[in-house]
C-alpha cells in the first residue's frame, strides 16, 4: 500500500493560492460547468422534462466524451504548474471545462435565438451580457490558477462552439421529428415527458394555461 499513488477526482479538485481573491472567485467560476450540470439539467428534469433540454444535456455528454477521446489519443501534457496542482498525470489538450461552456454558450444562443423569435428577441441579450461572459471566465480561470495553457483552452473553447452548432443542427433539423414519437412511448408517458418546441410564445402559454387550471374546479387540489 505504501507504494501507490493517490489520486484525487478533478471534478471538484480546484486549487488556488491563499490570499488570492482573484483566485478565489476565478475557483468558483472554474465550478461553473459542474453547477450547470448538477443544478441545471437535473433539476430541469425533475420539474421540466423538456425533449429540447434532454437533448442539450445529452450533447454536453457526447461533447466531453470526445473530448476525453482526444485528450487520450493527443497525450498533450499540462503546463508545468501540474506539479504543484498534482494534475500531471491527466492530459490537457483540449481543456474539457472551455469546450463545455462554449458549447453551452452556442447551444443555449441558438437555441434562445430560434425559440422566441423577435418577440422574446431581449432574452438574446440575456445570453450575451451573461452566459457568454462566464464561458469567458472560465476559460481565462484555467490559465490563470495553472490548469491549461492558453492555446488548450481555445482549442477547447473552438470545439466547443463547433460542436455545439453541429449538435444544435441535428437535434432540431434531423432528431426534432422524433420528438412526438418520444413523446408517445412508454418512456414519455411514463416520466411526462413533452416537447413545447412548437409553442411560440411558451411562458404566456404556461401563464394563461396556469390561470384558467384555477378557475376550473377539476382542476382544484384536494384540500
Amino acid at each position: 500500500m505504501s507504494n501507490q499513488h493517490l489520486k484525487a477526482i478533478t471534478l471538484t479538485h480546484v486549487r488556488y493560492f491563499k490570499g488570492d481573491q482573484l483566485g478565489y472567485f476565478l475557483a468558483w467560476i472554474s465550478l461553473v460547468p459542474v453547477f450547470i450540470s448538477l443544478g441545471g439539467f437535473v433539476s430541469h428534469f425533475l420539474f421540466r422534462r423538456e425533449l429540447q433540454g434532454m437533448f442539450f444535456a445529452l450533447g454536453l455528454t457526447i461533447s466531453q466524451f470526445i473530448n476525453e477521446v482526444i485528450k487520450t489519443s493527443v497525450q498533450q501534457a499540462r503546463p508545468e504548474t501540474c506539479v504543484m496542482l498534482e494534475m500531471c498525470d491527466s492530459h490537457g489538450w483540449p481543456s474539457s471545462h472551455s469546450q463545455y461552456m462554449f458549447f453551452f454558450a452556442t447551444y443555449l444562443s441558438l437555441l434562445t435565438y430560434k425559440r422566441f423569435g423577435n418577440l422574446f428577441r431581449k432574452q438574446m441579450v440575456l445570453v450575451g451580457l451573461v452566459i457568454w461572459p462566464l464561458a469567458l471566465l472560465t476559460m481565462y480561470s484555467r490559465v490563470y490558477l495553472g490548469y491549461h495553457t492558453v492555446a488548450q483552452v481555445f482549442a477547447g473553447a473552438g470545439l466547443g462552439i463547433f460542436l455545439g452548432g453541429l449538435w444544435f443542427w441535428v437535434v432540431n433539423s434531423v432528431l426534432r421529428g422524433l420528438f412526438p414519437v418520444i413523446e408517445e412511448s412508454f418512456f414519455g408517458r411514463w416520466f411526462y415527458v413533452k416537447d413545447t418546441s412548437h409553442i411560440p410564445n411558451l411562458l404566456k402559454f404556461e401563464y394563461e394555461n396556469a390561470r384558467a387550471a384555477r378557475r376550473h374546479s377539476s382542476y382544484k387540489r384536494a384540500e
